[in-house]
């Protein structure tokens, strides 16, 4: 699906259409995650749970890189 960037306000960006929101079960006044994967950019519906999860999983992988590499081999 191909999206224009335009100017909203003072701020730039994307208007989402009708059919995009329905299949992402988001509306008006919901907030967006989005994260960077191997293939681009993954849009989801904010889920404050799978922040904290995230959050913790990034520190452990931080803290115990040579552990986990080690693992890898």
């Amino acid at each position: 699906m191909k999206l224009k960037v335009t100017k909203v306000g003072d701020s730039t960006g994307i208007i989402l259409p009708k059919e995009l929101l329905e299949k992402l079960h988001i509306s008006q006044g919901d907030t967006l995650y989005i994260t960077e994967t191997p293939r681009g950019f993954e849009l989801s519906v904010y889920d404050e749970e799978f922040v904290k999860q995230m959050d913790i999983a990034e520190s452990v992988m931080l803290e115990d890189s040579n552990v986990l590499r080690k693992l890898a081999e």
